[in-house]
């Protein structure tokens, strides 16, 4: 009897989610089919397509460095807690194939991902949203309509909106950090550390004027004005796109750009994209500000203040035990033209020294020993970086007798990630990543 109840339950709540619609369904009765392929919106919207194409959340999928990463965090281990973790970047970095059923895990075979899954981070996947039920691991709440035969609604940040495809509508979800907060802040998905704390970070910073919201800067305010030669970080103009979001439809003051580089000039470059790459370049270059101070040079002090002047979040940011952000520094004797001081030099395999300056967080095991591995992290050991508009003091001691006579020249450089673990995933020198100077100063004394 009551095998016989469960069935007409089953067949009652089935019956139910087709009256009301996909909307109230759960995530996992998502179908593929409900879903439009950014081709298809690129008919249309032609000049957005352009610009997210190979961009960071077109290529999450396609990203052979997180593929590589992904799947090597899996092996060897036992513990669930850390299983579960380790199958779980899927729910970020291919979202579409998710809620409709495939992958379930990173694990899962790639060749069966469905192709509008593997396109990433797309048109219809945000323009369905509606909502956030959590910020962090992805927390969107969807409302997607049913392929092309009956696409839906279609959210933006306009009130006036139209298009004989689809229906339109204003969000004001659309328009805030919370939409871009989802995704960029993660957790672990047994441990609950703070993997990565993009959003928070922002949330608690200068750039969310809580007393003003007319001088808020969101999210989109910086990362959706850039274009090739404007930045449009904390430090340089953010000049309005004006334009056309559809091919047919009204000029209008700013057009949100979907180029999506952040700080990554080496993976779109894998897929020939030849702007991209050095849109990643312009943002790194206007983050930050070196100055080298010699007040306690008497003291034989040497002191470096970094300054996070154009990020509306910590440098760096996102999965920051993986990101390297350094002090490259070279101490010249001007007389005797000779090296006195190095710190911050890759080696002849691009590896960099374990004294170095770095700025990242440190996770560990839970009893304080260090891990790399995200799956592992119970805890955070250390976390140095730099908040929005707060600058960081280096001292540097200098050689005994030495405080005059001399020439320093400090780098602040950036890779995505370290050369070393890129090479134990993947295998020695097939990826190497590229090193991009952020700021630099000279100084004689």
């Amino acid at each position: 009897m009551r095998y016989h109840r469960m069935i007409h339950l089953y067949f009652f709540i089935t019956w139910i989610g087709f009256l009301i619609g996909p909307a109230l369904l759960p995530a996992n009765a998502f179908r593929i089919t409900q879903f439009i392929s950014p081709e298809t919106c690129g008919e249309c919207h032609s000049e957005i397509f352009n610009q997210w194409k190979h961009s960071l959340h077109n290529l999450s999928q396609k990203d052979p460095v997180y593929l590589s990463v992904a799947k090597y965090i899996r092996k060897g281990l036992i513990d669930q807690n850390e299983i579960a973790e380790a199958e779980s970047c899927v729910k970020c970095h291919v979202p579409v194939g998710v809620i409709t059923g495939y992958p379930q895990k990173t694990s899962d075979d790639e060749k069966k991902i469905p192709e509008i899954a593997n396109q990433g981070i797309q048109c219809d996947y945000c323009h369905s949203a509606t909502s956030a039920e959590k910020m962090y691991n992805n927390g969107l709440q969807l409302s997607p309509g049913n392929g092309e035969e009956a696409p839906g609604v279609k959210r933006g940040p306009f009130h006036d909106s139209e298009s004989d495809f689809h229906e339109s509508a204003f969000s004001e979800f659309h328009t805030g950090s919370e939409i871009c907060g989802t995704c960029h802040n993660v957790k672990h998905v047994a441990y609950m550390t703070d993997l990565e704390t993009t959003y928070d970070e922002w949330k608690n910073g200068p750039y969310n004027h809580n007393k003003d919201p007319d001088k808020r800067i969101t999210c989109q305010g910086c990362h959706m004005y850039q274009r090739p030669g404007l930045p449009a970080t904390g430090s340089t103009q953010r000049i309005k796109n004006r334009g056309v979001a559809s091919d047919d439809g009204p000029v209008r003051e700013h057009i949100f750009t979907h180029y999506f580089v952040g700080g990554n000039r080496f993976v779109p470059g894998l897929f020939d994209d030849r702007t991209k790459p050095e849109m990643a370049d312009e943002r790194l270059k206007h983050a930050a500000s070196l100055a080298i101070e010699t007040d306690r040079i008497k003291d034989g002090k040497l002191e470096i203040v970094i300054t996070n002047i154009g990020a509306g979040h910590d440098l760096p940011t996102g999965l920051t035990d993986i990101r390297e952000m350094w002090l490259e520094i070279e101490i010249r004797d001007k007389n005797q033209k000779k090296v006195v001081y190095t710190s911050g030099k890759l080696d002849k395999d691009r590896y960099l020294p374990d004294d170095s300056i770095i700025y990242r967080t440190v996770f560990g095991d839970g009893k304080g020993n260090q891990v790399w591995n995200i799956a592992e992290a119970k805890e955070i050991l250390s976390d140095k970086r730099i908040p929005p508009l707060k600058s960081i003091t280096e001292t540097i001691s200098l050689p005994q007798g030495k405080q005059t006579g001399l020439s320093v020249h400090v780098k602040l450089l950036y890779r995505s990630a370290p050369q070393k673990i890129v090479d134990q995933v993947a295998g020695k020198g097939k990826f190497i990543l590229p090193v991009v100077t952020m700021a630099s100063a000279e100084r004689d004394f």
